[in-house]
C-alpha cells in the first residue's frame, strides 16, 4: 500500500464570523478535557474514478460552508477557557492510494494499514494550541473507492458532536452533489447551539489541570464483534440470573461481559477496579439540552461489582442516581459551584492516578449515534470506525451497521491482550476482528 499526498490546504468558512462571535468560551467539562485528536474513518464503496476529482470540489466547498454553522472549529485557542474565532480554517488533505483495493482492506481489517489513512498521522496525538482543531483527509482508492477521514481535537468536540458535524456536511454535499441549491433552515449559518458559556460556564471556577491521557507505545487493540444472535444469548442469560434487571441493554450486558472478563485478565479485583463509563448528558439535563449542542457534553460514571447480572444492575442504577443528582448541579436553577469544583477535582486526579496502576477500565459508547447517517451523495458508509486508542484499558463501544450488533474496540499492553483474546467466556459471543461485506 502506498499513499501520495497530492494536495494541503487550510479550508475557511464561507461566510466570515461576525465580531460579537470572534470569542467562543468554552465549559467547565471542555476545560478539563485533553487535547487529543479523536480519529474517525468512513468506508464508502467503489465509485467511479472519473469522478473523483468534481467529489473533492464538492467536498471543500460544502465544508467551507458548514464551518460556517460550526465557526468555531475553524478557529483557535487562545487559552485553556477560549476559542478565538478567527477563520483560520481547517486543515484539509487529498490522498491517492495505491497498491491496494478497498475491498481488500475491508476483507482484512489491518490497524496498520489504517495509520496511513489519517491526516499526518494524527490519530490520538495532543493538538497543539496553535494548530488546527479539526483536520480531514480524503483518500482516493485507484479502484474508485473513498475514505474520508477526520481528526477532531477532543477538547471541543465530543463524539456527538462530531457524528453531527459529519452528518451536516454530508447533507450539504449531497445537496450539491444533486444540484440543489436548496438550505435546510437547521443549517443556517450561526445556527450553533452551545450550553459552554451558559449552563456550563466556567465563570468564576478556579483553574483545574487538563485530564491527562497517558499514551503508551506499547499498548496493542483488537476489534470484537458481537453479533445481535450473541447478544440476545447474553441478555438472557443476565435475565435468568438477576431478578432485579429487566430488559437488560445492548450495550448494557456488553459492558459488563467486557469489564468482567478485562479484570479476569488483569488479576485483578472486582471490587477495587473501577468501571468508568461517559455519560451523555444532553437528555439528561433538566430541561433537556438538544442533541445537536456541540461541545463536550459528558461526564463520567464510576462502577464497581463483580458478577455480571449484578454489574448490570450496578450500571444501570448508578446511571439512575447519576442522573438524579448531576444534571441538577451541573445547571439550571440548582447549579452548586463547591459541587462541580469537587467534582472537576475528582476527576482530574482519579483518572490520572490511574495511569500508575490498572485500577480503572475506561468506556466509551458511541452505540445509536448517526454513524452511519453520512451520505455525501455517493451513498452511505459501509464501515465506520476509529484507530487504536494507546490508553491502557481502554475500550469503545460501536453500532455494526445493521444497527443489531456491536463492535468493540479494546487497548490493552501485549501481554495482557495474548490472554484477553483468549478468554473463553469472551469467545462464546465474540468473532475477533472479521471481515467487514459490503
Amino acid at each position: 500500500m502506498e499513499m501520495e499526498i497530492i494536495s494541503r490546504e487550510f479550508i475557511k468558512p464561507s461566510s466570515p464570523t461576525p465580531p460579537h462571535l470572534r470569542n467562543f468560551p468554552i465549559s467547565f467539562i471542555d476545560h478539563i478535557t485533553f487535547r487529543y485528536y479523536v480519529p474517525l474513518l468512513f468506508f464508502y464503496n467503489d465509485t467511479k474514478v472519473s469522478d473523483q476529482k468534481s467529489k473533492i470540489s464538492h467536498l471543500k466547498s460544502s465544508l467551507s460552508q458548514i464551518l460556517s454553522i460550526y465557526y468555531p472549529f475553524a478557529g483557535r485557542f487562545k487559552d485553556q477557557r477560549s476559542i478565538e474565532c478567527n477563520d483560520q480554517g481547517v486543515l484539509f488533505l487529498v490522498a491517492n492510494i495505491t497498491g491496494i483495493k478497498l475491498s481488500t482492506i475491508l476483507e482484512n481489517p489491518d490497524e496498520k494499514l489504517f495509520d496511513h489513512l489519517f491526516p499526518d498521522q494524527l490519530q490520538w496525538k495532543l493538538m497543539e494550541w496553535n494548530e488546527s482543531i479539526l483536520v480531514v483527509q480524503i483518500n482516493c482508492f485507484a479502484c474508485g473507492g473513498i475514505v474520508i477521514s477526520v481528526c477532531t481535537c477532543h477538547k471541543i468536540i465530543d463524539a456527538t458532536t462530531a457524528f453531527n458535524f459529519v452528518n451536516d456536511w454530508s447533507k450539504l454535499n449531497r445537496e450539491q452533489e444533486s444540484e440543489s441549491k436548496s438550505t435546510s433552515a437547521s443549517l443556517l449559518p450561526y445556527n450553533l447551539l452551545y450550553a459552554g458559556d451558559t449552563i456550563f460556564s466556567l465563570g468564576n471556577l478556579p483553574k483545574f489541570p487538563e485530564v491527562d491521557f497517558a499514551i503508551d507505545k506499547t499498548i496493542v487493540c483488537k476489534r470484537f464483534v458481537f453479533e445481535a444472535s450473541k447478544i440476545k444469548l447474553l441478555k438472557n442469560l443476565v435475565n435468568f440470573n438477576s431478578h432485579v434487571v429487566e430488559n437488560p441493554t445492548r450495550v448494557e450486558v456488553i459492558t459488563a461481559l467486557i469489564y468482567k472478563c478485562v479484570v479476569s485478565t488483569l488479576g485483578l479485583n472486582f471490587k477495587t477496579t473501577s468501571l468508568q463509563i461517559a455519560v451523555n448528558l444532553r437528555k439528561r439535563m433538566i430541561p433537556p439540552l438538544s442533541n445537536k449542542c456541540v461541545g463536550n457534553l459528558v461526564w463520567i460514571l464510576f462502577v464497581m461489582n463483580p458478577e455480571l447480572h449484578d454489574l448490570v444492575f450496578r450500571i444501570r442504577q448508578g446511571l439512575s442516581e447519576f442522573c438524579e443528582v448531576y444534571p441538577k448541579k451541573f445547571g439550571g436553577k440548582e447549579k452548586d459551584s463547591s459541587f462541580i469544583c469537587e467534582c472537576l477535582k475528582q476527576v482530574t486526579t482519579r483518572v490520572s492516578e490511574s495511569d500508575n496502576n490498572q485500577s480503572l477500565i475506561a468506556y466509551a459508547s458511541w452505540c445509536k449515534f448517526p454513524m452511519y447517517e453520512a451520505d455525501f451523495g455517493w451513498g452511505k458508509p459501509i464501515w465506520v470506525t476509529t484507530s487504536a486508542c494507546p490508553a491502557r484499558n481502554a475500550v469503545i463501544l460501536m453500532d455494526t451497521r445493521d444497527g443489531d450488533g456491536i463492535e468493540v474496540i479494546v487497548s490493552m499492553k501485549k501481554n495482557d491482550m495474548v490472554r484477553f483474546e483468549c478468554d473463553v467466556e469472551l469467545l462464546q459471543y465474540a468473532s475477533v476482528n472479521p471481515s467487514i461485506t459490503s
